[in-house]
C-alpha cells in the first residue's frame, strides 16, 4: 500500500498541522470524495434536533468543510490549522455549560484515548434534547479486512478497554472503538452514562470511499466508476449489512 500512498503525504509527519492542511487539498482534489464527505455531512445535519436551540461544534474539523453544510458550525481541532475557530481536545472542551444544540465529528471518536471523558464532557456542555452525531469506523465481515490489512490506523476490537495509551493525536487510536463501546459493550455504555439515549445507528457503504483513496491513498479506479459505486451502495449495504465500512451513530441526552 506505500505504493500507492498520496504524494501530498510524502515526507509528512502524519501528527503535523501540515498533514491535516495536505488531507484537505487531497478530499478537495477527488471530485467524488467531495461529493461523499457531503452526503455524510447532509446526512448528520438531518439529525439535529429542530425543537434544541444553539450552536452546533464539530469536534476535529481536520481538512474537512462540514461547516459549508452546517452554517454556523463552529469548527475546532486538537492542532492549530488554518480555518479553524477553536484548538480543542474532546476529553476537556473549552465550552460553557449547556450551551450546545449538538456536538458532530467524523471519524474522530476513535481517535479519544480516554473516550469516557468526552462523553461527561459532552453531557456538560449539550442542552437536554441535544444530540452527539457522529460517523465512525464499523466492524463488518468486510470491515475487519479493510480496517486490519489497507488502513494505517491501529485496529483492536478484541480490545477489553476502551482506552488506550496517548500518542500523536490522530496517528493513535482503535479503528474498532466504537463498535466496541455501543455494540459490544452497549449495556456497560448504557449504565456508564444513563443520560445518554442511542436513538440511531445506520451503516455507510465501503467500495466507493475505498476506490477513491480517501485521504491516505491515491484513487485506485477512475472517477466515473467511483461515482457508480456510491451511487447504488447504499441501497446494497441496507440489504447486505457485512458490507458497511462506517456507521452513523446518534445520542440523544436526556433531560
Amino acid at each position: 500500500m506505500k505504493l500507492f500512498r498520496h504524494p501530498e503525504l510524502e515526507g509528512l509527519d502524519w501528527d503535523s498541522p501540515e498533514a491535516s492542511v495536505a488531507r484537505s487539498r487531497i478530499i478537495r482534489a477527488k471530485p467524488v470524495l467531495v461529493d461523499i464527505y457531503r452526503r455524510w455531512y447532509a446526512d448528520i445535519a438531518g439529525e439535529l434536533p429542530e425543537a434544541v436551540s444553539g450552536p452546533v461544534f464539530e469536534l476535529g474539523s481536520g481538512g474537512g468543510f462540514m461547516q459549508e453544510i452546517i452554517p454556523g458550525l463552529i469548527t475546532s481541532e486538537v492542532l492549530r490549522i488554518p480555518g479553524v475557530d477553536l484548538v480543542a481536545d474532546g476529553q476537556c472542551l473549552p465550552l460553557r455549560d449547556k450551551v450546545l444544540r449538538a456536538i458532530v465529528m467524523l471519524d474522530v471518536m476513535h481517535h479519544l484515548p480516554r473516550v469516557e471523558h468526552f462523553f461527561n464532557e459532552a453531557q456538560r456542555c449539550v442542552k437536554p434534547g441535544g444530540v452527539i452525531v457522529m460517523v465512525e469506523p464499523w466492524v463488518t465481515a468486510w470491515s475487519k479486512l479493510v480496517y486490519r490489512y489497507l488502513h494505517q490506523e491501529p485496529f483492536r476490537p478484541d480490545s477489553a478497554q476502551w482506552h488506550f495509551p496517548h500518542g500523536g493525536p490522530l496517528s493513535q487510536a482503535n479503528s474498532a472503538l466504537a463498535w466496541i463501546v455501543f455494540h459490544r459493550d452497549r449495556r456497560i455504555f448504557e449504565k456508564r452514562f444513563p443520560r445518554w439515549r442511542f436513538t440511531g445507528l445506520k451503516l455507510n457503504g465501503a467500495v466507493s470511499y475505498l476506490a477513491t483513496g480517501g485521504v491516505t491513498y491515491r484513487s485506485f479506479l477512475p472517477q466515473k466508476v467511483v461515482r457508480l459505486a456510491a451511487d447504488i451502495e447504499s441501497a446494497l449495504v441496507e440489504r447486505l449489512p457485512a458490507m458497511g465500512l462506517f456507521a452513523r451513530i446518534v445520542l440523544t441526552l436526556r433531560e
